[in-house]
């Protein structure tokens, strides 16, 4: 299967956390930001990406405790200049609310303090 064929299969198919993810983060409802989700990017397939700010989050149930496979897919995905934020999925469904506060500082830019005045007699005054 194609990496399109199994992102339309795994859009189907979606877990009860991924779910619950996507219906506060579908339709720019997370402070106007797109996402997409089950988007393939390379040889892989990740669950939600917002392209513009370049994160990724995965919803990993059981089967990704302590996976080797994981680690190599990360490792590749921030090769490629991405940051990976995963949540297990009873912690996406018990604590929705910071999982999505995680979400929202890893892709809103954090504005710079604008810079201190120079004192008087160094503005050129």
């Amino acid at each position: 299967m194609n990496p399109q064929q199994l992102a339309k299969s795994l859009r189907q198919n979606m877990t009860d956390a991924e779910r619950l993810l996507w219906k506060h983060l579908r339709a720019h409802r997370l402070d106007g930001q797109k996402f997409r989700r089950q988007q393939p990017i390379g040889p892989y397939v990740v669950d939600l990406v917002h392209l513009g700010a370049r994160v990724i989050v995965e919803a990993d149930g059981g089967q990704h405790n302590e996976s080797a496979r994981d680690d190599a897919r990360d490792a590749w995905l921030k090769g490629q200049g991405f940051k990976v934020l995963r949540f297990w999925n009873d912690q996406i469904l018990q604590s929705t609310d910071s999982v999505l506060d995680v979400i929202w500082a890893a892709v809103v830019p954090t504005s710079p303090s604008p810079p201190a005045p120079l004192p008087r007699g160094e503005r050129g005054d």
